[in-house]
């Protein structure tokens, strides 16, 4: 700011707005009195000039989120994956002073409707959509009523909706990568593809297949063949494959499992790399071989995202959280 340049004050807030100061100033102190679309809109012009507030954030103790988790993430081997993302919701908005209620939904019936009545039983302003993939009514909602929301261990390819998840392309990339570097040249990847946030795990698992010369990439999904015929295809070499890359760690333990106790392929011979580090893979002997999402992390992003909106960021933002390699005995060197 030159020295001739003025500060914003809330005169200019009040004038742009057609309210008065009194009313900035009750809204920029998350006092009452204060309609919360006026709050919304009055913290958002004073966020886009500049204005600093003497009030220490802009997300006061009266803000109120709610969060909805997957009934059947939640309920499901995947408890342990929403469950650390849950605990980092829940220590970033007690220390910012933001009301969080978490909700159990089905993830497969979940309309704007059922979104509109948690909203309104919570008292809340701004919503996380846990495991929850954006739509186009969800995404004219939300901009039609003004409601901060970020999809949380989701993404929206269309960026529509600011959203929190881990590095899937890169982290799949790096799990494929090890199987080569440990001589395998004939990869399968077992996948679902349902969401974009798994799609972007194959993607790394193509990648880094296509980079090593005479590779071979075998891409088996969901909807082709279940778990357990997958499993039965392995044990028989219908796809002549020594390593498998799997999508999650659920159907890789499932399959683990299955080839320790069938006969065909031996497990000395066969490797297997999940991903989420969910509590399981480190009930396995041997050990699965994993890539760590840091879930407390994906919560925590999560909070911080929403109070940005609630304070009036309006720029879409996809922040990726940074997974890590689980060792595991599960990845078996290939001699030449």
């Amino acid at each position: 700011m030159t020295a001739n340049a003025r500060r914003p004050n809330q005169t200019e807030i009040a004038s742009r707005l057609g309210v008065s100061v009194s009313t900035v100033s009750r809204a920029l102190a998350n006092e009452a009195g204060v309609s919360e679309p006026v709050r919304r809109e009055v913290q958002k012009l004073a966020r886009t000039l500049g204005y600093k507030s003497k009030h220490p954030s802009l997300s006061g103790a009266d803000r109120r989120a709610v969060a909805l988790v997957p009934l059947g993430g939640a309920t499901s081997g995947m408890s342990g994956f929403y469950v650390g993302i849950f605990d980092g919701m829940r220590a970033a908005a007690e220390e910012a002073g933001l009301a969080l209620d978490v909700r159990l939904v089905n993830e497969t019936q979940v309309t704007l409707d059922l979104i509109e009545r948690h909203l309104a039983h919570s008292e809340a302003s701004g919503v996380l959509l846990a495991g929850i993939d954006a739509w186009d009514g969800l995404v004219a909602w939300c901009a039609e009523r003004d409601i901060p929301a970020v999809l949380v261990n989701g993404t929206d390819p269309l960026m529509r909706l600011s959203s929190v998840s881990p590095a899937n392309f890169y982290g799949a990339y790096l799990a494929t990568q090890r199987l080569l570097e440990a001589g395998h040249r004939r990869i399968l990847h077992y996948t679902h593809l349902a969401r974009p946030t798994i799609l972007e795990r194959r993607r790394g698992f193509e990648t880094a297949m296509a980079a090593v010369p005479g590779a071979e990439a075998v891409v088996v999904s969901t909807t082709e063949r279940s778990i357990g015929e997958l499993l039965q295809d392995i044990l028989a070499d219908r796809h002549g494959v020594t390593a498998l890359f799997s999508w999650n760690d659920l159907a890789a333990v499932e399959i683990m499992e299955g080839l320790h106790g069938g006969s065909g392929v031996l497990p000395e011979t066969f490797s297997i790399i999940g991903f989420d580090d969910l509590p399981l893979a480190g009930m396995t002997s041997p050990r699965l071989s994993t890539v760590r999402v840091d879930r407390e992390a994906i919560g925590r992003g999560a909070i911080r995202l929403l109070i940005s909106q609630m304070e009036g960021e309006t720029a879409v933002q996809q922040l990726e959280i940074g997974v890590t390699p689980v060792d595991g005995q599960t990845i078996r060197r290939l001699e030449f």
